[in-house]
């Protein structure tokens, strides 16, 4: 490694604490001989390396909150049948044989995993697959069987879905309280226990609550801190009534209930909101009730994170809400809901994406004094076939049928002949990770920084991302080799807040990246900003803060900036780090600052241009892509937004 590589690592990595003597400061009724033991380890002289004392995260952990097996109903018929421990050990690194027979590695194991599968119907598909008596002799039960025997489980998955959605499900099926469903989730609780590794790995006990009624997808992955003592005490809440619900209000209440129940906290995630027809994210009412505090309070306690971008797309922004966005229309799903029975209208939009929903959250905070989109971001995969291989070149797909094949760039993934919602297997994304800035490698520790909102997603990139604001960052900090220390000691990280600006004084913001060690060489760090107007408008506007090959490229006369270029050879698959730079890093301050004007700050990290999956597929399987289909990209990481109230 050069030492070039190593200095650039060393920037976000490193940093100082707080000073050595506070913690001493703290201890009460000390003895003698407990002071000179203590300043052994805490000298009260300052120390001389910049290492000692640290309390802050020093590095991110990059893992998956959303990943199924076959423990889900529809992952278990499309063909997925590696379980949660065969997730568990492809996280961890080991190299296993895929469900279509395949074998397959990460790169790099990943630090953390969430094996989330759907708390409606755990243990269904096994018991539908062992010829259940009650469930074959339903029609459905049946039909599904014979469907999946015979080689088409993804018929009958879609079928399940969409039987699901309506809530058309057939007797026998599952629920908390039966054998079958108890037993599931056992097996999902020991999996985690089996598998988490503190210091090394971490397996979060979780599931996904499945809200879809109509199709319409207000999923949320609910995360667990603790052990599976203590998650084994309660069931997951499910949709499907008299014992669920599908309403995200009663969800909150269950949780609620569970922290009472056992000790352990837990967290909900909300689900990339593209496939929501305009429900993720309401303004005036949900589920018939009108938004108000209390609903604005209670979602803002329970949702502290969002997942911006998986395989189903990005959730970031749109063209159409950000039409001078340059960078908005990347890798959008934007057809319809969950099962493509209702076609997607164009104001539905606005409530699906996480930046309108930033700026409509400062809305209702003026109205209510409470922001419920207060929320920071992280990536996942959604994948469904236990295997969370993210990365453009390693791409398993979303679903079994998904997993590298000859065929996968033209088969359609589903296509609803009534509404003309179609989607092809090639507009599946390669996506995404969730990074986050945990002091340690363990649930508590990963947890708490989630709770924070000290995380960042990426679309499958590893790349290292700090972002802090406050209001004394100058320029020579910019320069300075150890940013953390500065950053935590001048300001707040991502998922942070600023309020009541000092006279005289606007936000400014330290931010810095690093190229993930085999991967692109960076394009550019953007700030995008938005804001609350003193009529009640909000707006937004997007800042190219630092850029690589500067040398080079000057912004024209409209302040637009040129592009990096591009050195992809499709054809080969391959490209050249011959544009960009490894490392970036500046201090932003604010040009248009109002301290009257309620603001929301994040960064956005591009990567140059590198190829897409369908790329590799074509080089790798001799896959010839139909026309119109996307062969390269530019890699991305979305941090969690710092806001200003005044």
């Amino acid at each position: 490694m050069s030492p070039f590589r190593i200095s650039a690592i060393m920037v976000l990595l490193v940093g100082l604490s707080t000073a050595p003597w506070a913690l001493a400061h703290e201890q009460s009724d000390i003895g003698s001989a407990d002071k000179a033991a203590l300043e052994k380890v805490h000298p009260s002289k300052p120390a001389y390396s910049p290492y000692a004392g640290r309390n802050f995260p020093t590095r991110p952990l990059f893992g998956d909150q959303h990943l199924h097996t076959s423990f889900s109903m529809d992952a278990g018929a499309f063909g997925a049948r590696l379980t949660p421990r065969d997730a568990y050990r492809f996280a961890r690194g080991e190299e296993l044989v895929s469900n279509t027979g395949q074998s397959v590695k990460l790169s790099r194991p990943l630090d953390w995993l969430v094996v989330s599968d759907h708390s409606d119907g755990f243990g269904f598909f096994p018991q539908l697959m062992s010829g259940d008596p009650e469930l074959l002799a339903t029609p459905q039960g049946r039909k599904w069987h014979d469907q999946i025997k015979s080689g088409h489980g993804a018929e009958a998955a879609m079928d399940i879905i969409i039987s699901f959605g309506k809530g058309q499900l057939p007797k026998g099926f599952p629920l908390p309280g039966t054998r079958a469903y108890r037993s599931a989730w056992q097996e999902v609780i020991k999996a985690a226990e089996a598998y988490n590794d503190p210091g090394r790995f971490t397996a979060f006990i979780g599931y996904e609550w499945t809200s879809n009624t109509g199709g319409n997808n207000l999923h949320r992955n609910i995360i667990f801190r603790e052990n599976g003592a203590k998650a084994g005490l309660v069931e997951p809440f499910t949709t499907l009534k008299p014992l669920g619900s599908d309403n995200p209000v009663d969800l909150w209440k269950w949780m609620a209930a569970t922290e009472d129940k056992t000790g352990s906290e837990v967290l909900a995630i909300a689900h990339n909101g593209n496939v929501s027809n305009g429900r993720m994210f309401p303004m005036v009412e949900a589920f018939g009730k009108k938004i108000d505090r209390e609903y604005a309070e209670t979602r803002m306690k329970w949702e502290r994170l969002y997942e911006v971008t998986q395989t189903k797309g990005t959730g970031e922004a749109h063209p159409v809400l950000s039409p001078t966005d340059e960078f908005a229309n990347f890798e959008i799903w934007d057809k319809g809901n969950l099962d493509g029975t209702e076609a997607k209208k164009p104001e539905m939009l606005e409530f699906e994406y996480a930046r309108s929903a930033y700026k409509n959250g400062l809305k209702l905070e003026a109205q209510l004094d409470v922001n419920p989109y207060k929320f920071g971001l992280v990536g996942g995969s959604d994948a469904h076939n236990g295997l969370t291989a993210m990365e453009e070149d390693n791409f398993f797909g979303k679903t079994a049928p998904q997993e590298p094949s000859p065929e996968r760039m033209t088969r359609a993934f589903f296509n609803n002949s009534k509404t003309g919602v179609k989607v092809m297997d090639w507009e599946v994304s390669a996506s995404g990770y969730a990074a986050v800035w945990a002091t340690e490698n363990t649930r508590e520790a990963l947890f708490d920084a989630m709770k924070r909102r000290e995380t960042y997603a990426t679309t499958g990139s590893r790349m290292i991302v700090r972002f802090f604001g406050g209001w004394d960052f100058e320029s020579p900090d910019m320069h300075n080799r150890l940013p953390a220390a500065i950053g935590y000691t001048k300001g707040v990280p991502m998922g942070g807040d600023l309020t009541d600006a000092p006279k005289g004084k606007v936000p400014t913001f330290l931010v810095a990246a690093l190229k993930d060690p085999i991967g692109a060489n960076l394009d550019r760090i953007q700030i995008i900003k938005g804001w609350l107007d003193a009529k009640g408008d909000v707006h937004e506007k997007i800042y190219d803060v630092v850029w690589g090959d500067a040398d080079k490229r000057k912004p024209g006369k409209e302040g637009k900036l040129p592009s990096v270029g591009n050195t992809v050879d499709v054809a080969n698959a391959t490209w050249t780090n011959t544009i960009g730079d490894p490392e970036l890093i500046t201090v932003w301050k604010d040009p248009d600052f109002d301290a009257g004007q309620r603001a929301f700050y994040y960064a956005r990290v591009i990567e140059i241009p590198t190829p897409r999956w369908t790329a590799y597929d074509a080089k790798r399987l001799g896959s010839k892509p139909l026309p119109g289909t996307t062969m390269m990209l530019q890699e991305r990481a979305y941090t969690s937004p710092i806001w200003y109230t005044p």
